[in-house]
């Protein structure tokens, strides 16, 4: 049994009574909220960790991409980013790597992760054929499947599929005019696959088998937006459009499986169009999960576009998104370092939980209000106790030099909240 198909015979799972506690609500609340698949709690049924659940009500998660290329590929530089990301407070990674032993990296991750972990299997499939010389089309969908299963066996919680890409949605994308075409790696793949093979996308054709196998494991299935924007100047477009609505139509067949399903999102979109792809999303997909890239709500920040998806993912958070995936420095430039893992991380933690005071989800006002406190007290311990970034509210720490007075450096003596309290005793 799924944990969809648990919560829908009336049964709360160990699972369930986790995310309750964690959120702060009823476990018959989850049990509800699993049950409408309006709420997904990724867990492989080869794993043991502390879930999170993602979904409606409940507080905004966030996903960490780490992963090697085929340039740069080195293990060891991976679970520290693994260690850093984790640390930082994601509550997901996903190994995205392309490049050196893939089945080794992905077990290590597993196998070190504390946090739910997803894959894109394509990757490997692909990934496969390239180091032998060998191209997309001479991918079977025997293949796809096989390698899908495989991540599955191996314990991870969710995979990315992009069932959306299909010889229909590829027409529409001929017909428009699009300032980038697909700038979704696995998206690209598959419609490279489709336009080669002259062949339907498997992942769409032979959904059912997909199904079985998310089934079996109680994978939890993104279902990835091959078609989403890479520029502000493609969003809302006909194309990103007709992969949402059939990702509608498979998110449901994937609820009447018993197979717990989320959707995934833009990509680029200016910031007022950002509330509105987050309410065409729950309408179209009848409510499920929504997890974001970003969005990022302008092209020209390189170096900087950490800042700007946590621009657009507060606003998409506050409009509905249930689950961020980072985005780093590194974004349109290189594969990310450990340093930017960490600032991806707590820019969208920081994103993650502004949108949680405008959802008003349990604490997140309060958690604001006793940092107010905390600051009006000058207790400094409880500053960083609440900080999004503990470790960084401490090394910046930095108080008068004879280390002893509770006013910072920034006014010392000319404290706003100390000349205050001598008018208050007056």
């Amino acid at each position: 049994m799924t944990q969809l198909e648990d919560a829908r015979h009336g049964k709360i799972t160990d699972a369930m009574k986790w995310v309750a506690k964690e959120e702060n609500v009823s476990s018959e609340k989850v049990r509800e909220l699993v049950s409408c698949g309006f709420v997904v709690i990724p867990k492989n049924k080869n794993r043991e960790f502390n879930v999170k659940g993602v979904g409606s009500e409940l507080k905004t998660k966030v996903n960490a991409n780490i992963g090697t290329s085929p340039s740069h590929f080195d293990i060891n530089e991976e679970m520290k980013k693994l260690a850093v990301a984790i640390e930082a407070g994601a509550d997901a990674v996903m190994d995205l790597s392309t490049g050196g032993d893939l089945a080794l990296i992905l077990n290590k991750i597993i196998e070190n992760s504390s946090v739910m972990v997803g894959t894109v299997p394509i990757y490997k499939s692909v990934g496969r054929l390239f180091s032998v010389g060998k191209e997309t089309a001479d991918l079977t969908s025997e293949d796809i499947f096989a390698d899908i299963e495989e991540h599955a066996k191996a314990g991870v919680d969710f995979v990315t599929v992009h069932c959306g890409i299909n010889r229909n949605t590829l027409k529409v994308l001929e017909n428009c005019d699009r300032l980038i075409g697909i700038v979704s790696r696995g998206g690209s793949l598959m419609a490279e696959w489709i336009s080669k093979t002259h062949k339907e996308n498997p992942l769409y054709e032979k959904y059912d088998r997909l199904l079985e196998i998310a089934r079996e494991f109680d994978v939890t299935l993104s279902l990835g937006d091959g078609l989403r924007p890479g520029t502000i100047c493609d969003a809302e477009d006909r194309a990103q459009a007709s992969e949402l609505v059939v990702l509608g139509e498979l998110a449901k067949r994937a609820g009447k499986a018993g197979v717990q399903v989320m959707i995934e999102g833009p990509g680029h979109v200016p910031l007022n169009r950002i509330a509105g792809d987050m309410k065409m999303q729950k309408r179209l997909c009848g409510g499920a999960p929504y997890y974001v890239l970003g969005p990022l709500p302008t092209d020209v920040a390189p170096g900087y576009d950490h800042i700007v998806g946590a621009i657009g993912g507060a606003i998409a958070a506050a409009n509905g998104a249930d689950f961020l995936c980072y985005v780093t420095p590194a974004e349109h430039l290189c594969l990310p370092g450990i340093d930017d893992v960490r600032e991806g991380v707590v820019a969208s933690k920081i994103a993650a939980h502004i949108g949680d005071i405008e959802k008003g989800i349990n604490g997140a006002w309060e958690r604001n209000r006793d940092m107010s406190a905390a600051r009006q007290s000058f207790d400094w311990e409880t500053m960083f106790k609440l900080a999004i970034d503990p470790a960084r509210a401490k090394a910046r720490r930095v108080c008068s030099e004879d280390g002893k007075r509770d006013v910072c450096t920034m006014c010392g003596d000319l404290c706003a909240m100390k000349t205050y309290e001598r008018i208050t005793d007056l």
